[in-house]
């Protein structure tokens, strides 16, 4: 009876080993998704605050050009507005269109291509659209990582248990995956 016992007092240490190995697991996986998310909207706020300077530079050359202008601004103001995941992503859609069509306007202006301030701005702009893109990659991995495990048995029964949510990937809509159509 004894060893009855101590077998059933392994098997229950085991478990509790187990459930204890599997929630941290998932709080590990959660944390990163966070952090990850947050490393995105690091990035996104640096873009965010290039525009302005953007902007006034080519404003300068292409003042005509104003409902380009509005569609950057408009953006940058949805995406200061922004509550949830999907309305950041939302708005990072209609900036990276607006921002687009700006330096495809900028391309029918020869003076202000070859000026130097535009052209720093526009190299920063890369960078960080680079850094954006590095960003959202990493954000999709962990958060795939992460929502596989909310997913797969046998650490969904505890995600279940400890409300443990799937996370919503990074995605682009349509609009933001077409080529700017510009017109002068």
């Amino acid at each position: 009876m004894t060893k009855f016992l101590v077998i059933l007092a392994l098997i229950a240490a085991a478990i509790v080993i187990y459930a204890i190995s599997a929630y941290n697991g998932l709080v590990n996986k959660r944390n990163k998704v966070a952090n990850s998310w947050s490393q995105i909207e690091v990035q996104l706020k640096r873009r965010f605050d290039l525009i302005p300077n953007l902007l006034e530079t080519v404003k300068g050359y292409a003042a005509h050009e104003r409902q380009t202008f509005e569609a950057v601004m408009q953006a940058r103001n949805s995406y200061m507005s922004a509550g949830s995941h999907q309305d950041v992503m939302k708005a990072n859609g209609e900036l990276s269109q607006g921002l687009s069509r700006l330096f495809a306007v900028s391309e029918a202006y020869p003076e202000l291509k070859a000026n130097t301030n535009f052209q720093e701005l526009q190299r920063e702009l890369s960078k960080t659209e680079d850094k954006i893109t590095f960003a959202r990659q990493f954000y999709n991995d962990v958060t795939m990582d992460y929502n596989n495990a909310v997913q797969m048995f046998p650490t969904s029964f505890f995600a279940n248990r400890f409300n443990f949510v799937e996370e919503p990937f990074f995605t682009i809509d349509e609009k933001e995956a077409e080529n700017p159509q510009i017109k002068f």
